[in-house]
């Protein structure tokens, strides 16, 4: 059965506080979120001590995550109000909010902004819901889009067509059910310019032939998209400003 402990060491005058969770797994392994919470799983017979130890081997790691996700949360912003002005991303380029009163719910944009049109331009809630369904038909065109494009590239090794599916994630761009033929996507990417959202779903077509991140996979990886490395740095250096 699975248990859950709260453990903390002490590193450098720096206490790291984590949840050590005793789960039937084969290996240690730790994770850092966003919120600078630390977790490990560990098997039954693995010893706190021998944990406090992995713990220690990781504290640069750990703490380097922990001070980046700090500095990270100063360009969260503020929940959206929906009112005009507000600036909301699409493939990298920020679109300012215009709302007016009308006699009916209309949404709609011309590539600079996007206008919103209400009966009740006091109704928070449902102006949320008008822009969120709207973002989410832009996420489907958009990423659908590029995966048309970049498709074919794979197509001549034998890989049927994925199914795309569109998603919040809270840690990934993206992912891939290879067995299934599934590429899932983050919501939040449509904020980041084309041509990141076209390297995270040519990372994730890769996976249909490269399951794993093997020397394998960034080999393929680099013959498809060459400059994958600028777009992937490009990507997780500007997030903080999209997301």
């Amino acid at each position: 059965m699975d248990t859950e402990i709260k453990r903390s060491v002490i590193i450098e005058n720096r206490e790291i506080c984590y949840q050590l969770e005793r789960k039937n797994v084969k290996n240690l392994n730790l994770r850092v979120r966003k919120d600078g919470s630390v977790f490990v799983s560990a098997n039954e017979m693995v010893s706190c001590e021998e944990i406090d130890k992995f713990i220690h081997s990781k504290a640069a790691y750990i703490l380097r995550a922990i001070d980046h996700f700090r500095e990270m949360e100063q360009y969260r912003p503020q929940p959206k109000q929906y009112v005009s002005g507000e600036t909301f991303y699409i493939q990298g380029r920020g679109l300012r909010l215009q709302v007016s009163q009308a006699k009916k719910d209309t949404i709609s944009t011309d590539g600079v902004y996007i206008f919103l049109e209400m009966k009740d331009i006091n109704d928070v809630e449902k102006k949320r819901r008008i822009v969120a369904r709207f973002l989410d038909q832009e996420c489907q065109t958009v990423f659908s889009e590029v995966l048309e494009d970049l498709y074919p590239l794979v197509r001549k090794y034998g890989i049927e067509k994925p199914t795309l599916r569109i998603r919040d994630m809270e840690t990934r761009w993206g992912s891939c059910l290879t067995k299934k033929r599934i590429i899932t996507l983050n919501k939040r990417l449509l904020e980041a310019p084309r041509n990141c959202i076209e390297y995270v779903v040519m990372h994730e077509l890769c996976h249909l032939i490269h399951p794993n991140h093997s020397k394998q996979f960034y080999s393929f990886l680099t013959m498809l998209m060459p400059d994958w490395k600028e777009r992937k740095d490009y990507l997780d250096k500007n997030a903080p400003y999209w997301l």
